[in-house]
This record gives structure tokens, C-alpha cells and sequence, in this order.
């Protein structure tokens, strides 16, 4: 499989100098299209594991359903920030995963006025087999690599663990 990026997909390269506009950082040739690749195979990957999906869930119900998994049972305007939508679509996108049986809504003990969602058992089972089958997905791949490269792609995923990190409190 191919990685090469666009023209598109790299953005503008003059003078051996790249420039993020929208960052305002300037880069060398080489730097701006290592990141460009990247960000194409991440964004690739991405979408395939997205297509691995149980349950026929929309992409914005199966990443709802991921956060309620994530963070227990928060209320609904937790989850829409989370999710960075507003709260009448996360409250349309929580009445669809309720319709469906995936989760329910509980009432705040500590304030009845709140109410808060949680995963239902079918939902926790729809959120484990999409895991797996996404897991089952890469592993599949990754058992295709030689040994040197399986130990690269071992080193790459710690670098990318560090990359994330950056952006955590």
C-alpha cells in the first residue's frame, strides 16, 4: 500500500521551506514532508479501522459510544464537550444509541435534576467487538511484517505515544 502523498496532501513547498499556516511554523523541506506523510497514513489507517466497525453505528454514535465506555457515565453536556459537538446533536446521537439499547440513562444520585449515560450491557458488548475486530484488523497486518520491521513499527508506536503525550495536563 501505497503512503505517497498528494501535492495536495502535502501543502505548498517553496525554496526548500514549508510553511504551516494554520500553525504558523515554519519547516524545512524534508521536516514538511515527513509530516505530510504522516499525517496521510494516520488519517488512512484511521479510516480503515473506522470501517471495522460493529453493530452499524454511525461514525459519531460509535465515537460517542466509545467515550461513554471511556469515562463511565457522564452527563450529556460532558459528552458533547468531549465529542466537541453542541448538546441538541449529542442528545440526538445519545436517543439513537438509547433507541438502539446501547445505553441507558441513569439519574445523578447526588442531583436528580442531572441525568447521566452509561453503557448497557448490548452496548458494552458492540464496543468490545469493535475493538477486537479492529484489533484483529492491524494484528492481521502486522503478522505480514518481517521481524526488523514489526520491531520499527514497535518504536514508531512508542514515538507516536510521546507525541500524544505533549497534549495531556
Amino acid at each position: 500500500m501505497s503512503i505517497a502523498p498528494t501535492a495536495e496532501d502535502r501543502g505548498p513547498v517553496r525554496g526548500g521551506v514549508g510553511r504551516d499556516e494554520a500553525a504558523g511554523v515554519s519547516t524545512d523541506a524534508a521536516e514538511a514532508e515527513l509530516v505530510a506523510r504522516l499525517r496521510l497514513a494516520v488519517t488512512r489507517l484511521h479510516r480503515r479501522l473506522r470501517q471495522q466497525s460493529a453493530g452499524g453505528l454511525t461514525q459519531s454514535q460509535a465515537s460517542a459510544l466509545a467515550s461513554i465506555g471511556t469515562l463511565g457515565s457522564p452527563t450529556l453536556g460532558v459528552l458533547a464537550a468531549r465529542e466537541a459537538v453542541q448538546p441538541p446533536s449529542m442528545t440526538r446521537i445519545v436517543a439513537a444509541l438509547e433507541e438502539m439499547g446501547l445505553v441507558t440513562r441513569v439519574v445523578d444520585p447526588s442531583d436528580r435534576r442531572v441525568a447521566r449515560v452509561a453503557l448497557s450491557p448490548e452496548g458494552s458488548e458492540v464496543l468490545e467487538r469493535g475493538r477486537s475486530m479492529r484489533n484483529a484488523y492491524l494484528a492481521e497486518r502486522v503478522r505480514l511484517l518481517p521481524a526488523e520491521d514489526r520491531q520499527a513499527l514497535a518504536d514508531l508506536t512508542a514515538l507516536l505515544e510521546q507525541l500524544l503525550a505533549v497534549d495531556q495536563p
